[in-house]
């Protein structure tokens, strides 16, 4: 039986019957979505707090029996706009989380966060490749690819994903691995939700007890020389070391050291593995460029990684922006500062430049749908959508963004780009990924169930 697009009462009633888990309608008090950026609107038809991937699944056909589309959500921080047309899927209750020390992998469900497998992993001595924000959902991370903090060391977080368990838009249920489904295997690292929502994966984890890491903090009047000292030493840097540099306008707030609140300043951010007598050696010249206002970096127990970006934790209205570069030389760091250094008046909370190379660049043994990795750094703009700055900061954006064009790539990474928008996430993709995705995607999600939020579609 196909269902009215006009749905009422006794369809809602027929959806609760085929799941598990909570339904939730605008009017029930389950129903709102917490995310971590706050000025997404997420309005659907309804929410379900799924219990497996047959819930999923029931939900996936439901939804294209009614011709409506189905999104998926687990913390919000790649959140998107959802309307009264989608089903909203809320993974927090897929909550498994199961380290094997012997075999160094995690079990891990698409509702778990990366700090509990941080947790889980560290009386082991071994380390999960999370992203610089341990409280960032676990398969959202990794369907982006994923850009950690050791990424010039050890490559994308999904190039060491094991296994992928994900629901189609038809509604099946498939375990991919680079030996099985190897198509949607591909697809799932680096196409975001286009092939399925994920329900469960296996990754590695790597023998890494300790890192060297942490951030030097400089008074932001001198940014024009930490920046040029920041780039030539960077780019010359072995593949062990990995670094950001991020120029911070951070309020006067609890958390916030008090020498850094309240003012612009530069953070020069490390991480580095191996011998950790030896890294001491590699920042030297940066310790030395001037003298800093808050030296936070040494060696730290592996679990600890979430200190050196220090990302907020808490819920807030953002607008951020993105580009990647393939070079930085003396004009674009000219073009960089007069958009956001010292006297720029930039109602910018972050901009950051990511240093990648390395590793990120070599071609992995199981190939991906993750792209562009032969560009130099990445580069970040985040500000806090709050009055009465709130125009100001997506005007800024605007202008330090179109200010690097001249040694932008043109491309973005997925996990830096949350849109709906299909000419952004295109710029994710090269042409041959972009026309593979879409022709993955309409070979398992025939009705165009998942074609809502960052998907790839022709």
């Amino acid at each position: 039986m196909t269902i009215s697009r006009s749905l009422d009462q006794a369809d809602i009633a027929a959806l609760r019957s085929t799941v598990r888990g909570a339904v939730h309608r605008p009017t029930d008090p389950g129903y709102p979505i917490d995310g971590f950026n706050v000025a997404v609107s997420r309005r659907p038809w309804a929410v379900v707090d799924v219990l497996d991937a047959d819930d999923v699944a029931a939900v996936v056909a439901f939804a294209g029996d009614a011709g409506m589309t189905v999104a998926v959500h687990s913390t919000g921080h790649g959140g998107t706009q959802i309307d009264g047309h989608s089903i909203v899927v809320r993974t927090g209750l897929l909550d498994v989380c199961n380290v094997d020390p012997e075999k160094r992998v995690a079990r891990i469900g698409a509702g778990v966060r990366w700090q509990t497998v941080l947790d889980a992993a560290a009386p082991h001595g071994l380390a999960p490749l999370c992203g610089s924000s341990t409280t960032v959902g676990v398969a959202g991370f990794l369907s982006g690819g994923g850009i950690g903090p050791l990424v010039r060391t050890v490559g994308a977080s999904s190039d060491h994903a094991r296994s992928i368990t994900v629901v189609t838009g038809d509604g099946e249920i498939i375990i991919a691995t680079p030996e099985l489904n190897p198509e949607l295997f591909w697809g799932l690292r680096g196409g975001k939700a286009t092939l399925g929502i994920i329900t469960e994966v296996t990754v590695d984890l790597l023998p890494v007890p300790e890192i060297y890491g942490g951030a030097l903090y400089f008074d932001g009047s001198e940014a024009d020389r930490i920046v040029r000292a920041w780039r030539d030493w960077a780019l010359a840097l072995p593949r062990v070391a990995n670094t950001s540099l991020a120029l911070l306008r951070l309020p006067e707030m609890p958390g916030v050291p008090p020498m850094l609140a309240g003012r612009l300043t530069v953070a020069v951010r490390y991480a580095g593995i191996g011998d950790l007598a030896d890294h001491a050696e590699i920042l030297a010249p940066m310790r030395a460029v001037t003298t800093p206002l808050l030296d936070a970096v040494g060696p730290m127990p592996y679990a600890a990684i979430g200190a050196i970006h220090a990302d907020p934790v808490d819920p807030m209205p953002t607008h951020e922006g993105a580009a990647l570069l393939h070079d930085l030389p003396d004009d674009a760091i000219d073009a960089l500062l007069d958009a956001t250094g010292p006297t720029s008046g930039s109602a910018l909370t972050v901009v950051e430049m990511r240093l990648l190379g390395g590793a990120f660049a070599d071609e992995p043994t199981v190939r991906s749908a993750l792209c562009h990795r032969d560009a130099a750094l990445t580069l970040t703009t985040i500000g806090v959508l709050a009055p009465p700055i709130a125009e100001a900061v997506i005007g800024d954006s605007g202008r330090t963004i179109d200010g690097m064009a001249p040694w932008s790539t043109g491309g973005r990474l997925p996990n830096f780009a949350a849109s709906s928008d299909p000419a952004v996430n295109a710029t994710c993709y090269d042409d041959d990924t972009r026309s593979w995705l879409a022709a993955l995607a309409d070979q398992h999600d025939r009705r165009g169930v998942l074609r809502v939020g960052q998907v790839m579609r022709a």
